[in-house]
């Protein structure tokens, strides 16, 4: 996750403040010198760090906290919600038209993922809001930007409004909303071009899309990794388009984050999306506040909650229960299982979603090998549906067999049954729980 210094020097600094029984202007000047180095150093903005740390030290030096009965979570609850309304308050969601369609313009710089975060945008309007994007390949410039994104719309199986490299943008623009409504499509996500560098072509020309279209939304799609060159640039487009929204994009890299926490307050416009990963899937809506809890060690449980209802299916997982709790849980649901975590994006990202995930030994080192599930996968497909169903049938010789077939060693596959094993030991012993006591019961490996 971006952020991972800056989270680690503020959770180091909140632990030291956190069990203190008596809390004393000393002890919070000391914190917010620690705080000041850590958001200076993740490459937030000199004068939102400056705003930032006044306004906590106020309020952490206020009556209510320092005589509360517990000053310490009192001061880190502050910091908490600073950082929440530093990075926007409360979430700001994507505007629906009353008069479909919703019109959404993006734009940006050359290499910051534009194209892509339209595609993954048009694939999360339709999952989680349940909407009929269009998308608009108006960008006639870059070579290869029109074929990359009627590649991405049969990816996802999304339709794309072209009329190829030799029709001006604003044409373009025009004729696909005109498109959209003849289709009945509530939204149009129109791709524009991007340049290497803010230049008064590119805005001019923006800036007659804008006035033809009359945007819902305008986007700015900005890269997380170019750090203060992004506040930059999103301060430009917003002086001449007037933005409504960025999507910041590789937010998952090895960045210093500081982006995500200086847009907000220098432009005034809101961060929108965040994306996450490569695949289409990998586009969040931008929290506030559980980006504050992330960052502070917290955890993300309403998110992974998110994830989960999206790529899970009910049906079955009312299904598995029962069969937990009749222990007649068979390999092949294991493999079903599997599936559907693997959708939910990296295991590694979700286990720290986990609140106090941070404080687990060995956890911020923490990177699950996706090759090792595949290992998992293959032996599994090896068994025949008798093996899968009763393995307990599985003996020395079919052992061999099943190595064989999954490339894997015998001791993989020693290693699998009894894993198995043992957790339908445990499905057992727990389902057999009182209600009563199944409150503190830990699962053997935690």
């Amino acid at each position: 996750m971006a952020f991972e210094g800056l989270a680690d020097r503020l959770q180091g600094t909140m632990q030291k403040i956190r069990g203190k029984g008596k809390v004393n202007e000393a002890d919070v000047k000391e914190m917010m010198r620690e705080v000041r180095l850590a958001l200076l150093e993740a490459d937030v903005n000199f004068k939102v760090v400056k705003d930032f740390v006044k306004r906590v030290s106020e309020r952490a030096v206020g009556q209510e906290v320092l005589k509360s009965l517990t000053p310490g979570q009192q001061v880190i609850k502050v910091v908490k919600e600073e950082l929440t309304e530093l990075m926007g308050g409360e979430q700001s969601k994507i505007a629906v038209s009353t008069r479909p369609p919703t019109v959404i313009m993006m734009v940006g710089l050359q290499g910051a993922g534009k194209t892509t975060t339209t595609g993954k945008l048009a694939n999360l309007l339709r999952k989680k809001y349940n909407r009929q994007p269009m998308l608009v390949a108006a960008d006639i410039y870059r070579p290869a930007a029109i074929k990359q994104l009627e590649t991405l719309g049969k990816q996802i199986n999304m339709p794309v409004f072209s009329l190829g490299d030799q029709v001006s943008p604003v044409e373009i623009a025009k004729q696909s909303i005109e498109k959209a409504k003849e289709d009945h499509h509530d939204y149009v996500l129109i791709d524009t071009a991007g340049r290497l560098h803010i230049d008064e072509n590119l805005m001019d020309e923006l800036k007659d899309i804008k006035d033809l279209t009359k945007p819902d939304e305008i986007f700015l799609v900005v890269d997380a990794m170019t750090g203060q060159d992004a506040v930059n640039v999103a301060q430009s487009f917003n002086e001449q388009l007037g933005l409504t929204g960025v999507v910041l994009t590789k937010l998952d890299g090895d960045t210093r984050g500081g982006a995500a926490l200086s847009i907000r307050s220098v432009t005034n416009t809101p961060i929108k999306f965040v994306g996450m990963g490569e695949k289409m899937d990998a586009l969040e809506a931008f929290h506030p506040e559980r980006m504050a809890s992330r960052i502070l060690g917290m955890g993300d449980v309403l998110t992974l909650i998110e994830k989960a209802q999206m790529n899970v299916d009910e049906d079955k997982a009312k299904e598995l229960e029962k069969k937990m709790r009749t222990a007649s849980f068979t390999f092949d649901d294991f493999l079903e299982q599997l599936g559907q975590v693997r959708k939910m994006g990296p295991l590694d990202d979700l286990l720290k979603m986990l609140p106090g995930a941070n404080k687990i030994k060995g956890m911020d080192n923490l990177s699950i090998d996706e090759k090792q599930i595949g290992h998992v996968e293959a032996i599994i497909r090896s068994m025949t549906l008798q093996e899968k169903e009763h393995p307990e049938v599985i003996n020395s010789g079919r052992k061999k067999r099943i190595a064989k077939g999954s490339g894997r060693s015998i001791q993989e596959v020693n290693r699998l049954l009894k894993q198995f094993e043992d957790m339908k030991k445990m499905m057992k012993q727990f389902t057999n729980m009182p209600k009563g006591k199944k409150k503190g019961f830990k699962l053997p490996f935690m």
